[in-house]
């Protein structure tokens, strides 16, 4: 929004609107003298509203071009960033963009452009619920906060991977990943991957990926959807304590590679018995298939538009726990999830389905990632028994969480 200089300058000439705020920046000492709730109540109401772009260095009644010192735009990008994670529940994502532009005289002046796009959530800042109308921020009365409310809910809960992920571009796409989709074929790329819908129109109507397209395909998704990964620690006990922590990882990039990379994590820390009758019997702590199965249906189950969650897979002396965020999709019941089937997240399925399997398929018993027969759970139950002779369990937390607990043998 307002790429060019030209247009940038145009833009301060006709002053503040429903998608431009300006803002004065001022120091004392090497901090930042600027109302930080009051900057994060006009982040929140461009997100809850429509996109928009906050301009520090321009004063909002003369609209000078007053500029940042060069020396310190470091600490104002940091310190925007902080009232985004602080002071927006939950936090906003945005761009910021270090310019230089000429003042009246010609000078260069340097200014931070904070782009911020419509988001999927709805914001709540230091003074509450705010949307942007014209040049100034206004309270959401409560009937129409309810309407909001409504209808970014029902986006994430309708093909909540479909959804266009702002701040996101084609470019930041990996060929060799979304080639695994798409194959090759004669038309232009953009076309390609709109009908795969990994790519979708914004509300502006610019290209934007898909939450499953940043997820799937792109090297770093964390870098759009900062949950989306997997914590996976190994403790040498029966507790989670730190100081008897074994091994730790932060398991990151596209989703196969997650489950790749976790369940690598799980038979890595892992312990095998051996028995002898008479000969010698290896028997590992817990079954890699019924894992392998954990796994991928807490990537592919997971709720993607719960922010401040990610999946959790802990190991410890006698027990495996998978924490995936989100309740239980679509009227399921934890005593009903190995009768029945139901995917929360159909494209981010269907791309799974596509994906290879890096290990043994014998061990794992087919060749891609997931299939939508629905035996994931019956087979996490029957191999997770058979070996340990105990039942896994599910538990729902707080219809916030649901947790499986697989005993080793």
């Amino acid at each position: 929004m307002y790429n060019t200089t030209e247009d940038l300058l145009e833009k301060i000439r006709l002053g503040e609107d429903s998608t431009i705020e300006f803002k004065s920046v001022r120091f004392k000492g090497d901090k930042v003298d600027l109302s930080r709730n009051d900057i994060a109540d006009e982040i929140a109401a461009f997100a809850n509203t429509s996109e928009g772009v906050i301009i520090l260095g321009i004063n909002d009644k003369t609209k000078e071009i007053e500029g940042i010192p060069e020396n310190k735009l470091d600490i104002v990008e940091a310190f925007i960033r902080e009232i985004s994670y602080d002071s927006i529940n939950p936090s906003v994502m945005f761009r910021i963009i270090k310019m230089n532009i000429p003042d009246m005289i010609g000078a260069l002046k340097s200014i931070i452009k904070i782009e911020i796009s419509k988001s999927l959530f709805v914001h709540k800042s230091p003074g509450g619920y705010y949307r942007r109308i014209g040049s100034s921020k206004r309270e959401i009365p409560p009937e129409e906060l309810a309407r909001l409310f409504q209808q970014r809910s029902q986006a994430r809960i309708i093909r909540f991977d479909e959804q266009p992920v702002p701040n996101t571009k084609i470019l930041d796409l990996d060929e060799s990943l979304w080639r695994r989709f798409c194959g090759q074929t004669s038309e232009p790329n953009n076309v390609i991957l709109e009908k795969a819908k990994i790519i979708t129109k914004d509300d502006s109507g610019n290209f934007c990926l898909t939450v499953a397209g940043v997820l799937l395909c792109t090297l770093n998704p964390d870098s759009f959807l900062p949950n989306a990964l997997i914590e996976c620690v190994s403790y040498k006990g029966l507790n989670r304590d730190s100081n008897y922590q074994i091994d730790g990882q932060v398991v990151k990039g596209p989703l196969d590679k997650q489950i790749h990379d976790a369940l690598n994590f799980t038979i890595r820390n892992m312990t095998v018995k051996a028995e002898k009758k008479p000969g010698r019997l290896d028997i590992p702590q817990y079954n890699i298939r019924a894992v392998f199965e954990a796994i991928v249906n807490a990537v592919a189950h997971r709720d993607y538009s719960i922010h401040g969650s990610k999946i959790r897979l802990f190991m410890f002396q006698n027990r495996l726990e998978i924490y995936s965020p989100g309740p239980i999709p679509n009227s399921l019941t934890v005593d009903s999830l190995h009768l029945r089937q139901s995917t929360r997240n159909e494209l981010i399925s269907s791309f799974l389905g596509r994906c290879k399997i890096d290990f043994d398929k014998n061990e794992i018993g087919r060749q891609s990632i997931m299939d939508k027969r629905g035996e994931g759970v019956p087979i996490i139950y029957e191999e997770s028994e058979n070996l340990s002779g105990k039942k896994p369990k599910y538990e729902l937390i707080d219809e916030a969480e649901l947790l499986l607990t697989i005993y080793s043998s």
